[in-house]
């Protein structure tokens, strides 16, 4: 039996993106009997109290830090240190820990395999040096790490392109939000936020500017169509300037704090009439893989990660305006999407994938 620790998500039950997705769905149902995962967990963003020791087919152990923020290098190094031993082989999911693999390659020779995830130096939100730091780490990753996982095409590209190194190419799972719902029981979703089937879009990411949430508030703003944003609205200065501006001045924006019920949150992907997707940092998103599984149409910020994800059976804008424009059309389908999530985004297929690494 292969021991594996999973190093650098906040930890489960899954609370926050998408690694901690992708770890609730691989110590799950679809982890085999030859693996054994620990995954380390911040006993600050979960409570140690109320957690136990294991969960799922997992063992739990505890970082007492934060997983974001200020706190996530040291979280992700702490983690790191501590995976040194008991392990056959470390999974790092995330590069921002990554400048400590110099000094824990010379102490440990476990099997490394991190995941890139998207271009993190490129986020909007960080300043110049926040930026030089993480594309150093980001580079440690790839020089130490046995084996290097991207979840898109352009990520495969970008480091093959700067790097030139090989990289298994794994995206994420989407079929874990599909629930069977009761008619009476989506009725009464729909009734709780005001909404009717078909007659509405649905917005669901981190309120950030690389997620382009102004561009698509913008768009509703000068569009009588009903569109609901799924979210963490106190997150920051440009979460609660958004909020504050369009909470109430319209009728038709609907601004919802972060869902973690997937019946819920399953309900309204069902009865959307269009699924709105702003991310322009890289990589393989996860709400926008869940979408696919879904027979609405995906409207996507053009850029190339988006493009590969969706293997263009999306449709695509580059500012408000054109957003604007594809919400007045009726001719826009959601024919092949469903299908190509069902070819390439399945839990079981990405866990043996996984497994096959270590």
């Amino acid at each position: 039996m292969k021991k594996v620790a999973i190093v650098g998500t906040q930890g489960v039950p899954a609370r926050y993106g998408g690694f901690e997705t992708l770890v609730e769905n691989l110590i799950g149902e679809n982890c085999s009997q030859e693996v054994q995962y620990t995954v380390f967990c911040s006993s600050k963003d979960l409570d140690k109290t109320k957690n136990p020791v294991s969960y799922k087919h997992a063992l739990l152990r505890y970082v007492p830090l934060h997983a974001n923020g200020i706190q996530s290098i040291p979280y992700d190094m702490w983690s790191l240190l501590k995976s040194m031993r008991k392990y056959d082989v470390i999974l790092v999911l995330g590069t921002s820990g990554c400048c400590l693999l110099p000094v824990w390659r010379l102490f440990c020779r476990k099997r490394l395999v991190v995941n890139i995830d998207g271009l993190e130096h490129r986020r909007a939100k960080w300043g110049k040096m926040a930026r030089r730091f993480l594309k150093m780490s980001e580079s440690m990753a790839i020089r130490f790490a046995d084996t290097i996982i991207v979840d898109n095409q352009g990520i495969q590209d970008y480091v093959s392109d700067n790097y030139h190194r090989k990289t298994e190419l794994i995206a994420y799972g989407g079929d874990h939000v599909v629930r069977q719902v009761s008619e009476q029981r989506s009725d009464e979703i729909l009734k709780k936020y005001g909404l009717q089937s078909g007659e509405y879009s649905i917005a669901i990411c981190r309120i950030e500017p690389e997620n382009n949430c102004h561009v698509i508030l913008l768009a509703f703003e000068y569009s009588d169509q009903k569109l609901v944003m799924i979210g963490n609205w106190q997150h920051s200065e440009y979460s609660c300037a958004l909020k504050k501006r369009y909470n109430k001045s319209r009728s038709n924006i609907l601004l919802v704090d972060s869902l973690y019920d997937l019946e819920e949150l399953s309900v309204l992907r069902t009865h959307a009439g269009h699924y709105i997707h702003g991310y322009s940092a890289g990589g393989t998103n996860p709400s926008l893989v869940e979408a696919m599984f879904f027979n609405c149409p995906i409207l996507c910020f053009d850029v190339v990660y988006n493009r590969k994800t969706t293997f263009e059976c999306a449709y695509y804008w580059k500012d408000a305006a054109e957003l604007n424009q594809l919400l007045l059309r009726r001719d826009l389908t959601a024919e092949k999407t469903k299908a190509v999530a069902e070819s390439n985004y399945l839990w079981r297929h990405i866990a043996r994938q996984y497994e096959a690494l270590y």
